[in-house]
């Protein structure tokens, strides 16, 4: 028996409405967070799914600290940026009962004639998230070198040694250690603003009638370099898109960001912040793909592994001071994440 799930139903049903309610399950994530969907009913004889639909959070506290997610969403939304609205809420329990913003990923819509506009509407809202003060009553984190460090750690920890069962040797420990410090100088120097640290198009809803996209899973936010962002859209680790049309949208986002006062870097300066914060962001994540299978179970996310890395062979490349990583990612570690996982996407898989 689901007792959580019996837990949340009970809670639910006490606000007028919900008395007959069922929670639907909508999916779960990355966390040990779940989602479900109810319907608010102002005629109880009302047929069940036809109401005005919520979504329910399920954020087990053992696990889980809504307080962030609370707090950001209030402050956001006052600010109007497009986060759900928070009906009702339970920090005790972990749950939040929040305006629904539907099931339509923004990386279920892209193809090469909607992309455009899509990342248009995203980047504009990234603007104005980035421009964000932290909420009164949760000071956002910094992204410091400890937070850096920790997160480029995952790469080694969970990929090479873990997944692939790579014994490292000195020589490679250094060479790692020698990048992760490039990476980390290189984001501390940017310009900081407020990030999301997950802005990507598994995050972005499409809303009906609605040009701005919902945002959510935004409880991780911090204050931080001005390209996180923007790497984590546009480098998506789930859709990848060619070299012309990247630096397109990258160059919208440099002047958009530098009219609303975040920076005051010019193309070139901001390309390259945009290529390092990338290669840290993809040591990250490759990671945490890795630990999301062996720790958790979710063995879904392996075969997103292949492209990350391959983003980080392409941006390392563009690097003479990195020439050396360059080599050995492609000699040593993508044979075997293509032998363990699968191929990196070729240009010919890409969107035109």
């Amino acid at each position: 028996m689901d007792t959580r799930l019996q837990l949340l139903t009970n809670w639910v049903r006490q606000f007028p409405g919900f008395e007959q309610c069922e929670a639907e399950p909508v999916s779960g994530d990355a966390s040990f967070r779940r989602y479900f969907r109810v319907w608010q009913h102002a005629n109880p004889t009302t047929a069940p799914g036809d109401g005005a639909p919520f979504i329910v959070m399920d954020a087990p506290p053992e696990h889980e600290d809504c307080e962030p997610f609370v707090a950001i969403a209030r402050h956001w939304h006052r600010q109007g940026i497009a986060v759900p609205d928070i009906v009702q809420a339970d920090l005790k329990q972990g749950f939040l009962l929040l305006e629904d913003f539907g099931d339509q990923l923004m990386l279920g819509r892209l193809n090469t004639e909607s992309a455009d506009q899509l990342y248009r509407n995203a980047l504009q809202e990234l603007t104005l998230i980035a421009s964000q003060t932290s909420p009164s009553d949760y000071p956002l984190p910094p992204y410091d070198a400890t937070l850096l460090e920790r997160e480029m750690a995952l790469f080694p920890d969970w990929l090479l040694e873990r997944h692939l069962g790579m014994n490292l040797e000195n020589s490679e420990r250094a060479l790692l250690d020698t990048t992760f410090s490039m990476l980390r100088e290189s984001a501390l120097a940017q310009p900081e603003v407020t990030v999301h640290r997950d802005y990507h198009s598994r995050n972005l809803l499409v809303r009906q009638d609605q040009p701005r996209p919902g945002v959510i899973d935004f409880q991780d936010a911090v204050t931080g370099p001005v390209t996180y962002d923007v790497v984590s859209l546009l480098k998506d680790c789930y859709i990848q898109w060619p070299e012309k049309r990247i630096c397109k949208w990258l160059e919208d986002y440099r002047q958009s960001s530098l009219e609303a006062g975040l920076h005051r870097a010019d193309p070139e300066t901001f390309r390259q912040w945009f290529e390092l914060m990338g290669m840290q962001r993809h040591l990250k994540a490759a990671g945490i793909f890795a630990r999301l299978s062996i720790r958790d179970g979710k063995h879904g996310y392996l075969k997103d592994i292949p492209r990350t890395v391959h983003y980080l062979i392409v941006a390392s490349g563009r690097q003479p001071a990195l020439r050396h990583f360059h080599e050995w990612l492609s000699d040593r570690v993508m044979p075997r994440i293509e032998t363990s996982i699968g191929p990196a996407p070729g240009q010919e898989h890409l969107p035109q």
